[in-house]
């Protein structure tokens, strides 16, 4: 069995998408996924499952929520290994007084074009920076998330590719969370 970490997006946000924790690993239990975990109320989940097909699970994850909470979330899915090759890969991690709560991963759905990247990297965000490695968008905001230089939706837009985002507390919770239930098969 694989071990897959689920990010769903705009869950339990300003009061809108709501799915209670309890309910979240319920729906994933009917779903025959197994040592179902949930972090956080942002839509985290954390199980174990025969299928090995990330856009299979998360195509029945999402038509389950839609057909019991009435709307449709993107969920992401990534595997213990994957989130390790995230953390390492993290561009700011060697600087000194990083501030890990203005640290944000976010998730894309699907890996954006090169065209896309560098047009994104091309843009005047300071005094926040963003970096962009594969299917993860890591960005620092050093005077904190609550007004970016560059809202979400341009930077989607830049991208053309969806995404959710966790801060550096949170994905390494995530992957804790994940190798335990991973360790203990």
């Amino acid at each position: 069995m694989s071990v897959f970490v689920a990010m769903l997006r705009g869950v339990n946000v300003g009061g809108h998408n709501k799915i209670k924790m309890d309910a979240l690993r319920l729906l994933c239990e009917s779903l025959k996924l197994r040592d179902v975990q949930t972090h956080i109320q942002s839509g985290n989940v954390i199980f174990r499952s025969e299928e090995r097909d990330a856009d299979v699970l998360s195509r029945r994850i999402q038509k389950r929520i839609e057909s019991l909470f009435g709307f449709r979330p993107e969920v992401i899915l990534r595997t213990p290994a994957e989130l390790k090759s995230v953390i390492a890969r993290n561009p700011f991690t060697k600087r000194r007084n990083i501030n890990p709560k203005s640290l944000l991963i976010t998730f894309l759905a699907g890996s954006p074009s090169a065209e896309g990247c560098e047009k994104l990297l091309s843009l005047e965000t300071a005094p926040d920076e963003l970096r962009v490695d594969g299917r993860e968008l890591y960005t620092y905001y050093p005077s904190g998330m609550a007004r970016p230089k560059v809202p979400w939706a341009t930077i989607e837009r830049i991208l053309k590719v969806s995404g959710t985002g966790r801060n550096w507390i949170t994905v390494n919770k995530l992957l804790e969370i994940a190798e335990k239930i991973e360790s203990s098969s």
